[in-house]
């Protein structure tokens, strides 16, 4: 059986999902989110008659602060606890303080509010995943696949007994009712290409239904799927038309990339629905990762 989670992050009910895999031999957490979240995460196991301590591994599809950033609190509280991560993340699960100065970066003076703690997790209870592994966790079989694109270290988990394909990010973000879906797009680590390839990754799968941490899950998984590639592909078309048009500098760049996308957006939704998406991740993150994926390619 596969609970989702709703973690009750600041952005309110319904923004962020953690999933609860139950097994025989005890039970599996697919993106623990972050420590400010924590609440809402025991809450959440509660309701399904689990607690931390019952919990045998977190499998982390990548170790942004809003997917992986109670990992090491977890961890601390459970002794037998084991994290999953690709091996280019294990580093950064082991050590954050690289992770916390970038997102420091990012988020500013809000870090504190919005992630809260983020401690080590013990190097011998970290497993380094590549991808193509097949896991027995919890007395249940999980398939991994690397699928980069949002993230350098991020991978997928398919839950064979119920179909469930994990996704994290990979799939963007999308708030039922709507069938809208957005590639979350922030630095450093966006590469469009290998997106797609991704995407490819975790069709061949033919899963039943898709988890995404930004919410829920999604059976209509081939309609789905072809809606994150054609708005990833609008999306880099608009920053790189952004890049490409006269502007006295990125602010201005920016907030030309901001008018269109939103306009884009509430032109589809509706401008309080629209609302939302941008509540999840701020329009300017979205082209900042797409900026930087622009200026890093040959030519340019």
């Amino acid at each position: 059986m596969l609970h989702v989670l709703d973690l009750d992050f600041h952005a309110g009910p319904r923004s962020l999902a953690g999933g609860l895999l139950d097994g025989p031999e005890g039970a599996v957490l697919v993106d623990p989110g972050p420590s400010s979240a924590l609440d809402g995460l025991r809450r959440g196991l509660a309701e399904h008659g689990r607690f931390v301590g019952d919990l045998q591994a977190v499998l982390l599809t990548h170790i942004h602060l809003d997917h992986g950033g109670a990992a090491g609190v977890l961890a601390r509280e459970n002794p037998r606890l084991r994290i999953f991560v690709h091996e280019r993340g294990a580093p950064h699960v082991a050590d954050p303080s690289r992770l916390v100065a970038s997102a420091s970066r990012l988020y500013g003076d809000r870090m504190e509010a919005l992630w809260g703690e983020v401690t080590p997790v013990e190097p011998t209870r970290i497993e380094a995943l590549r991808g193509g592994e097949r896991l027995r966790v919890a007395g249940r079989d999980i398939e991994v696949a690397y699928t980069p694109g949002h993230a350098w270290h991020h991978v997928s988990y398919l839950d064979r007994e119920t179909g469930t394909a994990c996704v994290g990010d990979v799939a963007g973000v999308r708030f039922a009712p709507s069938e809208e879906v957005i590639p979350p797009t922030p630095p450093p680590d966006i590469d469009v290409e290998q997106w797609h390839q991704s995407l490819d990754q975790v069709a061949a799968w033919s899963p039943s239904r898709l988890l995404l941490t930004h919410f829920g899950t999604f059976d209509d998984v081939e309609a789905h799927l072809e809606r994150v590639r054609a708005r990833l592909d609008e999306m880099a078309s608009l920053c790189r038309q952004s890049l490409e048009r006269p502007a006295r500098d990125d602010g201005e760049r920016i907030a030309w990339f901001r008018t269109r996308l939103g306009e884009s957006l509430a032109a589809r939704l509706g401008a309080s629905a629209a609302a939302a998406y941008e509540t999840a991740q701020p329009l300017e993150h979205y082209w900042q990762g797409l900026a930087r994926y622009w200026r890093g390619r040959p030519g340019r």
